[in-house]
């Protein structure tokens, strides 16, 4: 058993576990038993609960006693008795069921729509008639009231067999061309029909007539843009009132049937069909499946309740209603059986689940055979094992044999005794191919602080390297936390930090010299060696007094940058004074209007529209205006403009130093 708890529900899926090869006989079975603690903690909740193949459809009868399941391969359908907690009988089928619907309150009536257009009734004890349709069928639904079977699929027409009489009835005619799936009301006997066109028609049985239709691929579309059309691919009632409709894009719409528009629509987000919706009355949980989740969620929020997903894809849904306990067809062999504690209690058939669920919580899940191995007939041929066959130490599967494992090896080591040399050659060569490519490295710096990046490299810290540290990674990502080394307060710790980078440059010189040169022993003087340490005193008195020299100059410098800056501010902030050219008269405001109106059309309807401000609905302003260069941007262009006129006076033309040809000359006139 394995537990799982998406947000925070735990799910208990009682199909997890490991798996036993059909073929073991039951000592060796008892003997695995003994020995595996996977194989004898698993809980095996309906004894077979499985198909050989895949699991298409599941459903459980009115009167919750049995549980049928139709799969491949072959086709089959298997009743499993609650009671009993077994499997009640199996019976094997022409063709692959689409579809099927319980008749009866048990097992003594079903029907089973196939792929290759047949019916086919079965009663209590087998197989009872079979019968063909027009068109390829998708969905059938049971009409109690009026005994008839309604049968859609590939046809605008929706087929009716009244079982009373044993014959067809005339098909009602919808405006569709194909449909998908249908549902009969519980309370009101409506008939529901989603086409392919992304539409709900609605049929009363009793009139005969159409009395209503949805749009719901308009619903879909109006929000969201999809990739696909939005085609009906589920249907289901909760009561007489609300509706669930599922589309192949993998959105589910609840209507009330008395309004047209839908009052709540979720997305799954997958992009596939959906197919299938059940409603749980209890919490008032919707849920809906499509191939790969499961989700379970509130009717009227749409707020997430848990969801499961599942490793194979799921084909069909039964919820055991009332109850916590639901079963799911998926294209694997198993029946997947989850229990959920918090949508309800278990059923009555299996109330020991309640005490089960919280000794027996496991984790690991084993689906696969760890003591066989699948080969191909081609295998085994390779593996010089073909003379095996037919006998008990192969059993066929699908397209190939089960061997058991230490046999296999054995084989493998005889048919190709060099596979382990081969090996090591290859991981050698791996290896070699591997050192050789990039001995070169290419340093990535950071976008931020690459001074400060390139010496945390350069001291090879592994244990407090801040590019490998997380805390400090915005250091090197956001601009906000680059060293600015024109900053006042970087340049008055500059001294301090230039004289360490000396010292390391000094102790990594002497550090060479050691271990290239060997210390002379016997050549010091000992009176200086006991009396002073003059030279280590001297040094520390050096190196403040070169601190305090830097640090003087460094004050210096950012005193005389602080005064021009304020001189700078001083000029721009004065009051300019213009002087009139000689000659020129101070006309007044007025000239300066005969000057606009001398100005041409497009000159004045510029300035116009400088300044015009547009007002549109709802508050909004609309403005244009016009960047003004920077003076440093103009004063460069003014530079660029007096250099190329210097470039173009001082250019000298090139046409004297070519040569001219000299004509040619012939007994006194010119030939060229």
């Amino acid at each position: 058993m394995e537990v799982i708890d998406p947000n925070n529900v735990k799910i208990y899926n009682l199909s997890a576990g490991k798996s036993l090869p059909e073929w073991l006989s039951d000592r060796k079975k008892r003997a695995l038993q003994k020995k595996d603690i996977d194989i004898r903690r698993r809980i095996e909740l309906i004894q077979d609960f499985n198909m050989p193949g895949v699991s298409t459809n599941i459903n459980i009868s009115p009167d919750g006693q049995y549980i049928l399941a139709t799969g491949i391969y072959k086709p089959r359908v298997k009743c499993f008795d609650v009671h009993h907690l077994s499997m009640k009988f199996e019976r094997c089928l022409d063709s692959e069921v689409v579809a099927f619907q319980i008749l009866s309150e048990d097992y003594s009536k079903l029907v089973f729509l196939q792929c290759d257009r047949y019916i086919e009734f079965h009663a209590a004890g087998g197989y009872y008639y079979k019968l063909r349709i027009p068109k390829f069928g998708r969905d059938l639904k049971y009409h109690s009231p009026t005994s008839e079977l309604f049968i859609v699929g590939a046809s605008s027409d929706i087929y009716r067999l009244n079982l009373e009489r044993g014959q067809f009835l005339m098909s009602y005619e919808t405006n569709s061309s194909e449909i998908n799936k249908c549902a009969v009301s519980p309370v009101y006997n409506l008939l529901m029909c989603g086409t392919r066109e992304g539409k709900v028609e609605a049929w009363d049985p009793r009139e005969r007539n159409r009395v209503g239709e949805l749009d719901c691929a308009l619903h879909c579309t109006s929000d969201t843009p999809l990739e696909g059309f939005p085609s009906v691919t589920a249907l289901n009632f909760q009561n007489g009132l609300t509706m669930g409709v599922g589309t192949a894009t993998g959105q589910i719409l609840l209507y009330d049937i008395r309004a047209n528009k839908p009052f709540f629509i979720k997305d799954h987000l997958y992009g596939l069909p959906i197919k299938n919706i059940e409603f749980e009355n209890n919490h008032d949980f919707v849920m809906s499946m499509d191939s790969s989740v499961l989700k379970i969620w509130e009717k009227n929020s749409g707020k997430m309740f848990t969801s499961i997903e599942g490793k194979s894809d799921f084909n069909d849904l039964c919820f055991v209603k009332n109850t916590g306990m639901l079963f799911i067809a998926n294209e694997n062999t198993k029946i997947l059986t989850y229990y959920i504690p918090s949508l309800g209690p278990a059923p009555r058939w299996c109330g020991f689940l309640d005490s089960l669920t919280e000794e027996l919580e496991e984790s690991k899940i084993n689906t696969i055979y760890d003591d066989y191995k699948f080969v191909t007939k081609a295998e085994l041929a390779d593996l010089g094992l073909s003379h095996l066959l037919g006998t008990t130490l192969l059993r066929a599967y699908m397209h190939g044999y089960f061997i058991d494992i230490r046999l296999y090896k054995k084989a493998k080591a005889i048919s190709d005794p060099f596979a382990f040399e081969k090996y090591r050659k290859k991981k050698i060569r791996e290896l070699i191919e591997s050192e050789r490519q990039n001995r070169v490295k290419a340093i990535k710096l950071p976008s931020v602080n690459k001074d400060l990046a390139l010496k945390l490299m350069s001291d090879g810290r592994k244990q407090s390297n801040l590019l490998e540290d997380e805390r400090f990674s915005n250091l090197f990502k956001k601009p906000e936390f680059e060293i600015d080394q024109n900053a006042e307060e970087y340049r008055l710790a500059y001294p301090h930090l230039s004289r360490m980078d000396n010292k390391k440059k000094k102790k990594e010189r002497e550090k060479l010299l050691q271990d290239k040169f060997q210390e002379i022993s016997g050549g010091g003087n000992d009176e200086e060696l006991e009396g002073r340490n003059s030279s280590d005193e001297e040094s520390s008195s050096d190196d403040e007094a070169e601190i305090k020299n830097e640090l003087r100059k460094q004050y210096a410098i950012i005193r005389r940058e602080r005064r021009e800056k304020e001189l700078e501010e001083e000029k721009m902030s004065e009051p300019k004074f213009y002087e009139l050219k000689e000659g020129e008269d101070y006309k007044g405001i007025r000239h300066l209007k005969n000057k606009i109106n001398k100005s041409s059309l497009g000159d004045r309807v510029e300035k116009e529209e400088r300044n015009r401000i547009l007002f549109t609905g709802r508050g909004n302003r609309e403005m244009k205006f016009h960047f003004k260069k920077n003076q440093k941007d103009s004063k460069y262009e003014e530079k660029i403009k007096r250099h190329q006129e210097e470039r173009r006076m001082l250019h000298r033309s090139a046409m004297g130093l070519l040569k001219k040809e000299k004509p040619r000359m012939w007994k006194g006139k010119r030939v060229v």
